[in-house]
C-alpha cells in the first residue's frame, strides 16, 4: 500500500492495483472530478465494519477500538480483549461475516467504511450490494505480505484513516527496536519446523516463502521446508503425508505446532497420540517441542514476538520469556 497527502485535507491511500481511496478531512469539501474508481472516505471514520480479523490488533494498539461498530466476528471468536469488551458493552455489534452481512444493522448503524479480508473476493455479490449500499469497502491485503514486517506496518495504513500517524510511527519503531539484536545475530544453524497435523492424518505446513517462515529464518532458525511437493499456487500452506514430514522433520532442532485449527496443544503425549511417529522425532525426544497459541493470528502488530519467541527457542533461554509460544510438557 501507498499513502501520500495533499496539503492537511485528502490523502491518497492506493492498495495492490485496484484500491484507490481519497480520504477528506472532516468538514473538508470533497473536491470536484474524482474518478469513478477512486473511493471517497469522509473523515471521522467512526462507524466501521470490521471483518478483517487481522486488522484488529491495529485499531487496539492506536486506542481506536471504539471506531469500530459492527463486527464480522461473534464475541466469543475474538482473542483480543478490547474487542470483548466493546461487544459485552454494547458498543461493537456482529453484523454478520463476511459472506452473509446483516444488511439492515449495517445500514441502521450508519456504517461509514467496511473493511473486508481478501475472502470477501469469493462473496462478489456481497462486495456489490455493500456498493450499491453507498458503504465504501476496503480489502485489506496485509496476507499478501510475505515478511513479517510488512504485515506490521499495515498500522500505518490504519494510522492515516484514523489520523494517528504520529502514533502509528512510533509503535512500529518500537517494534523493530525490540528485534534489533536478534537481526544483528548470526544464524544458529539449527532447524525449525511449522505444522499441525489434520483430522486425516495429513501434516499441514507453511510454504518456505511464507511470513511464519520468514519469521523463523530472522530468528536465527534454519526453517524446514516440503515447497518441492507443492503445487504451484497462492496458497501459504500445504498438505503433506507425515511419511514426507517424517523424513523431512524427524531430526528437526525445534518443532512448533500449529493451534490455529484443532486448539493448543499442551503435552507431549497429546502430539504422539496424533500420530505415534511423531514419538522418533528428535525434537520429541529433547522437550523442544512448542505450541502456538491461538491468539497470534489476531495479534498483527505482534509479529515481532514471535521473532523473538523462535529465537529465545533457539538459544534454550527460560519459558517465562515467551508470548506467543508454550512448550509441550
Amino acid at each position: 500500500f501507498t499513502v501520500s497527502y495533499a496539503g492537511e485535507d485528502y490523502t491518497r491511500i492506493t492498495i495492490g492495483e485496484d484500491q484507490t481511496f481519497l480520504l477528506v478531512a472532516e468538514g473538508a469539501p470533497v473536491p470536484a472530478g474524482v474518478p469513478e474508481d477512486v473511493t471517497v472516505l469522509q473523515q471521522p471514520l467512526d462507524h466501521i465494519y470490521l471483518v478483517a480479523t487481522a486488522a484488529m490488533d491495529f485499531f487496539r494498539a492506536l486506542d481506536a477500538v471504539d471506531r469500530i461498530a459492527l463486527s464480522g466476528q461473534k464475541e466469543s471468536d475474538w482473542y483480543i480483549d478490547e474487542a470483548k469488551a466493546a461487544m459485552q458493552a454494547g458498543t461493537m455489534v456482529y453484523a454478520g461475516k463476511y459472506s452473509a452481512p446483516d444488511y439492515e444493522t449495517i445500514l441502521a448503524e450508519g456504517c461509514d467504511l467496511a473493511i473486508e479480508n481478501t475472502m470477501i473476493y469469493h462473496s462478489p455479490a456481497v462486495l456489490e450490494q455493500l456498493e450499491r449500499l453507498g458503504i465504501p469497502v476496503l480489502v485489506e491485503t496485509s496476507s499478501y505480505e510475505t515478511l513479517p514486517m510488512g504485515r506490521m506496518e499495515w498500522i500505518k495504513l490504519y494510522a492515516a484513516l484514523l489520523d494517528k500517524e504520529d502514533e502509528a510511527e512510533a509503535l512500529f519503531n518500537e517494534k523493530m527496536d525490540s528485534v534489533a539484536d536478534v537481526l544483528e545475530q548470526q544464524p544458529t544453524g539449527k532447524t525449525v519446523a511449522f505444522f499441525y497435523i489434520t483430522s486425516s492424518g495429513a501434516v499441514n505446513v507453511r510454504k518456505s516463502t511464507d511470513y511464519v517462515a520468514k519469521c523463523v529464518a530472522i530468528a536465527g532458525g534454519d526453517y524446514v521446508s516440503f515447497d518441492e511437493s507443492a503445487e504451484d499456487n497462492a496458497q501459504s500452506t500445504i498438505n503433506i503425508q507425515m511419511e514426507s514430514f517424517y523424513n523431512g522433520a524427524v531430526d528437526a532442532d525445534v518443532l512448533i505446532y500449529n493451534s490455529i485449527i484443532d486448539g493448543e496443544l499442551h503435552t507431549l503425549d497429546e502430539l504422539v497420540a496424533l500420530d505415534p511417529l511423531m514419538a522418533d522425532f528428535k525434537a520429541v525426544k529433547s522437550g523442544n517441542v512448542w505450541c502456538l497459541t491461538k491468539n497470534f493470528y489476531q495479534e498483527s502488530l505482534e509479529l515481532s514476538d514471535l521473532i523473538l519467541d523462535v529465537n529465545h527457542a533457539l538459544n534454550d533461554a527460560p519459558d517465562t520469556a515467551f508470548h506467543f509460544l508454550t512448550r509441550m510438557k
